[in-house]
């Protein structure tokens, strides 16, 4: 394997991660470690180099017109097409896990999504990632030349490790649009970070209303805990912004404590608090799979239990 591999993402941090693993993988196939870079024209760069990137290919901002998904696809194409790079790692965000797709195809290459680990065994690049619905984990092994792979936004760690890099500045003449942007809008987000949260309380469809979860916040602020929640209060019900979603879908979460509030436990949830190191949950089912992982469990109707908490934490000076 000397086609070398290539690195993007939308963001920096989300680059760095993957060239801190591309670094590993390029020295194991003896091959080059490429950044691709989008409107950075004139910025500083060396962020990219400090992070193991032999070479930055820096793609000049088209001025005022947001690059799309169909501009990314073919921007990819074109630097990883014949004798460019044959691997190209993606951050897995939801823009990147629909360009894997688009641009496997382009390449006729083999692609996985949603990666958590890349390693290599000899001249096979082996990954690994959740199947059966998060059940297990899977190994598998691109066996194309070309391999199109999205790794999931928090499966790898930024380390810095500084190369002599230099910087190419790519000409690409992008097709016309098929669809003309009209308006963009921001999407309201928090300012939060719940995957470094020593505390952590989740909500699922056991609350009845939204109304409901000042109580919820409550225990979070006795527990001084961040408050996080399943898939349904984030993307069905919209009562909790996607910043706090926990599982395969969203975060992936470490605490010391976790605390489960009306959470059945289906395993696209609960793959998001596996490493939790004490888990309690509260549910008034007592067949609820989210006691086969729980440290302690409470059998019992939330709205009785999570007022008498607060009030046993808050009396005993915790």
């Amino acid at each position: 394997m000397n086609g070398g591999i290539v690195v993007f993402s939308e963001s920096d941090q989300g680059a760095f991660e993957l060239l801190t693993k591309g670094r590993e993988l390029s020295k194991a196939f003896n091959t080059d470690l490429s950044a691709l870079v989008v409107g950075k024209q004139g910025e500083n760069l060396q962020p990219y180099f400090q992070h193991g990137a032999q070479k930055v290919l820096l793609v000049p901002n088209d001025g005022g017109n947001t690059l799309d998904a169909d501009a990314y696809t073919h921007m990819l194409y074109e630097v990883a097409k014949e004798d460019g790079p044959d691997i190209v790692l993606i951050r897995s965000t939801r823009v990147g896990k629909e360009l894997a797709g688009r641009v496997a195809q382009r390449l006729q290459a083999g692609c996985v999504t949603d990666a958590l680990k890349l390693s290599a065994e000899g001249l096979d690049l082996v990954v690994e990632r959740y199947a059966f619905g998060g059940n297990t984990i899977a190994s598998e092994i691109i066996k194309t030349r070309k391999k199109v792979i999205s790794v999931m936004a928090g499966a790898l760690e930024a380390q810095t490790d500084p190369v002599q890099g230099n910087t190419e500045t790519l000409t690409i003449t992008f097709p016309p649009r098929q669809v003309e942007l009209v308006e963009r809008k921001k999407k309201e987000t928090e300012s939060v970070n719940i995957e470094s949260a020593e505390a952590l309380v989740c909500v699922g469809k056991g609350v009845s209303a939204k109304e409901d979860l000042t109580m919820v916040r409550d225990l979070c602020t006795t527990l001084k805990a961040e408050l996080g929640c399943t898939r349904a209060l984030s993307s069905d019900y919209h009562w909790i912004s996607e910043d706090r979603m926990v599982g395969i879908s969203g975060k992936k979460c470490k605490p010391k404590l976790h605390i489960s509030i009306g959470v059945s436990g289906q395993i696209q949830h609960t793959v998001g608090i596996m490493g939790s190191k004490l888990i309690v949950a509260i549910n008034k089912d007592k067949e609820a799979p989210i006691f086969k992982m729980a440290d302690y469990g409470v059998v019992g109707d939330l709205y009785e239990v999570v007022p008498k908490l607060i009030q046993k934490i808050q009396s005993s000076g915790s």
